[in-house]
């Protein structure tokens, strides 16, 4: 349920943002919020429960939120980084998510890879600043210069 309740708010923060109306929440309570979703290790690893299976759309949801606020600098995107990456491997699970020969990430092992699921999961690189990913717009979760691009012909 934590997982529905970030996604709620990382969608409320980007309507706001997009509306322009982001100051009419008390931005230090939610981000606040959304740090509790922090593991209390003291990792930058975000799963509200962690008896649930690791949900690559929470981890967007939670960088996304710090990041529209302005806030992403309260996480160490090394150790947030290096930690989705511990995922990754046979015993954690996270290989079973990728499909190795044509590409793409699922949502469960031995499932069909979607976009949704690769898409975000490369997104969550580019709010981490990893190196050779186009930086996306947190609100928008399209590249910034397909933002621009838009925007500057309106």
């Amino acid at each position: 349920m934590d997982h529905l309740r970030m996604n709620g708010a990382y969608w409320g923060l980007t309507t706001l943002d997009l509306l322009e109306k982001l100051g009419s929440v008390s931005e230090d309570e939610v981000v606040s919020w959304v740090m509790t979703c922090q593991h209390e290790s003291g990792q930058s690893m975000f799963n509200a429960n962690l008896s649930v299976s690791f949900k690559m759309c929470l981890v967007f949801c939670c960088v996304g939120a710090l990041a529209i606020s302005g806030n992403l600098h309260r996480v160490d995107k090394d150790s947030l980084g290096w930690w989705l990456c511990e995922r990754q491997d046979d015993k954690s699970g996270g290989l079973k998510f990728l499909d190795m020969d044509n590409g793409g990430i699922s949502d469960s092992p031995n499932d069909a890879v979607d976009i949704f699921h690769t898409y975000f999961g490369v997104a969550g690189l580019s709010l981490l600043e990893y190196p050779g990913v186009k930086p996306i717009d947190p609100a928008y979760a399209l590249p910034v210069d397909v933002i621009n691009r838009i925007l500057s012909t309106n």
